[in-house]
């Protein structure tokens, strides 16, 4: 199985970055404590986050879910869209088309 879009892959990254920064925990996937995290500079989160994004893009080409910290992901096929649930209450939708 494979992702399916039509949008330019970047903007899928960005979106789907913003996305994978509002969970909490994020961090967490890496293997990072709070304190490690919190250590790096902007900069240096903003590309962890944009790999992460890039990493979970094709985890869920082999997998329609995945997990990311407290976060998890989906892949709706039917919808042409990656469901991100940063939280209970917040889910991004990011979509491929």
């Amino acid at each position: 199985m494979a992702i399916r879009y039509s949008r330019p892959y970047d903007e899928i990254l960005d979106e789907l970055s913003r996305a994978l920064e509002d969970i909490p925990d994020c961090y967490e996937t890496f293997e990072m404590t709070p304190e490690e995290w919190n250590e790096l500079a902007k900069p240096e989160r903003d590309v962890c986050i944009r790999t992460l994004a890039d990493d979970m893009f094709y985890v869920l080409g082999s997998s329609p879910h995945a997990e990311a910290g407290s976060g998890k992901l989906e892949y709706d096929k039917a919808h042409g869209v990656i469901k991100v649930m940063a939280t209970p209450q917040l889910v991004h939708l990011v979509a491929l088309k």
